[in-house]
């Protein structure tokens, strides 16, 4: 089983206290809120001010997704809005061993994300210390991409590192999951599904989460 991580990018402006009650009444765990910063990624978003004024309306796990230049400089910040899992994209961080140090000290869960682009390889060092991996099925930085179906490898490349070494991270995806590859991803060995244009972005978007969870299962 799979739990659905709907991303708060894709919410309506206008309804978003509505989505966000609905969504956790509907049994939703988890709130993954991408931070961006306009120089790592081209589009901006919102940032720790903005989180900590969400944290009083939900007990949703806050699962923050930091798509900005060296992140550890915003890490404290983060930790003071109440996130709980801070996840740093490996190729932005200049000391990635000691970012994610500094986020497990600040008392946060230590994730790392993966591109597209970017091998396991350059991530191996750091996988017994980290609480989540991050796959990216899309480029980062924008909503409504498609899905990369070679994410699916890696996805079970990191399911198979973690089964044979003991490692205890969980596993993530983010980018296209929809309906049709939810369930290719869970067997891949996805933990967290993050879901935006699927969920939050549709029309009945409560029973596009209730749809896209069913297919976790």
């Amino acid at each position: 089983m799979a739990w659905i991580a709907p991303s708060f990018l894709a919410a309506d402006i206008w309804r978003v206290a509505e989505q966000i009650s609905g969504l956790e009444q509907a049994g939703c765990r988890y709130l993954h809120l991408d931070i961006m910063d306009g120089a790592y990624v081209p589009n901006i978003s919102f940032g720790a001010d903005f989180v900590k004024s969400l944290r009083p309306r939900t007990n949703m796990v806050f699962d923050a997704h930091l798509m900005v230049e060296e992140p550890g400089r915003f890490a404290e910040d983060f930790a003071k809005a109440g996130v709980e899992s801070l996840t740093v994209h490996a190729d932005a961080c200049r000391h990635l061993h000691r970012t994610l140090q500094q986020i497990k000290d600040l008392g946060m869960r230590a994730g790392v994300a993966l591109n597209p682009a970017t091998p396991i390889g350059a991530v191996e060092e750091v996988l017994p210390m980290v609480d989540l991996v991050l796959v990216m099925s899309v480029n980062p930085g924008f909503c409504g991409q498609k899905f990369i179906p070679g994410a699916l490898d890696k996805l079970a490349k990191l399911a198979e590192i973690r089964r044979s070494r003991g490692y205890e991270y969980l596993l993530e995806i983010d980018g296209g999951v929809n309906r049709e590859n939810a369930a290719a991803t869970v067997a891949a060995g996805a933990d967290l599904l993050v879901a935006g244009s699927a969920v939050l972005g549709a029309a009945d978007w409560l029973a596009a989460y209730q749809a896209l969870a069913a297919e976790a299962l």
